[in-house]
């Protein structure tokens, strides 16, 4: 059977002190999905910011009427804002996007596509032909590769960009993979490592990653190790040991 079309596509943006960087790139996806004529909301998350983030999202609001911003009600954290957005977001398919334009918006709309072809996940790598990076930190470069190819041995998947969180899911995805624990960055890695050991299909597609151009990186490598770990044992173990249990019906 066909995939039934989509109805709308939820762009969710965790954003803590992205005050400069949010006009941008609000703008350049709407432009590029009303271009592509993708019926679209952007679900951006105020993630306790302490600068004129919320003010400049209520400024924005009143020209981009597809943008929805709200403030994150619980404690603060990467993942806790992604997991508020999605909860607070309507969409039938969701894409994660980073507020400092790393993300191409045209990139997206490749999701868009994929999702629409009856794929369940639409996964990019920048790591494989046609990907691309500009001006990637190289200690982060390093951690990176050595972090994903520990992923792909550990679980034995073809995907080499999994740490990634730009990311797109049909919503039946999402609820099949809570509940989430991943209270930080790592939940980029629980969210699309979940989706493929409990049985979803997925698809790989090349993309292209920009170094932020205002502010400075929210990931902090050091702290991170453990609870990228954490979840990746934790996802590994249901992957063989739960039998089953939690794999798409």
């Amino acid at each position: 059977m066909p995939a039934v079309p989509l109805k709308l596509f939820s762009v969710v943006i965790p954003a803590r002190d992205e005050e400069e960087s949010l006009p941008s790139t609000i703008a350049d996806i709407a432009a590029t999905f009303t271009a592509h004529q993708i019926p679209f909301e952007i679900v951006v998350v105020d993630d306790g910011s302490r600068d004129r983030t919320w003010a400049v999202l209520q400024e924005l609001k009143s020209r981009y009427p597809q943008l929805a911003p709200t403030q994150n009600g619980g404690a603060n954290g990467f993942g806790r804002a992604v997991v508020w957005g999605l909860d607070h977001s309507k969409g039938d398919a969701v894409v994660i996007m980073m507020a400092d334009a790393s993300d191409s918006p045209a990139d997206a709309v490749k999701y868009w596509e994929l999702l629409n072809a009856g794929h369940d996940c639409a996964f990019g790598s920048r790591f494989i032909a046609g990907g691309r990076v500009v001006d990637y930190p190289r200690v982060k470069l390093f951690v990176n590769r050595l972090a994903n190819f520990f992923v792909r041995v550990a679980f034995n998947i073809p995907l080499n960009d999994t740490t990634n969180a730009f990311k797109a899911y049909r919503r039946t995805v999402i609820d099949g993979c809570r509940p989430f624990l991943a209270p930080h960055f790592n939940l980029t890695v629980e969210l699309p490592l979940k989706a493929i050991v409990r049985g979803y299909s997925f698809a790989v597609t090349p993309i292209s990653w920009q170094n932020r151009k205002y502010g400075e990186a929210k990931l902090k490598i050091k702290e991170m190790g453990s609870r990228y770990f954490f979840i990746c044992a934790y996802v590994w173990l249901e992957k063989y040991f739960s039998r089953g249990d939690y794999r798409r019906k």
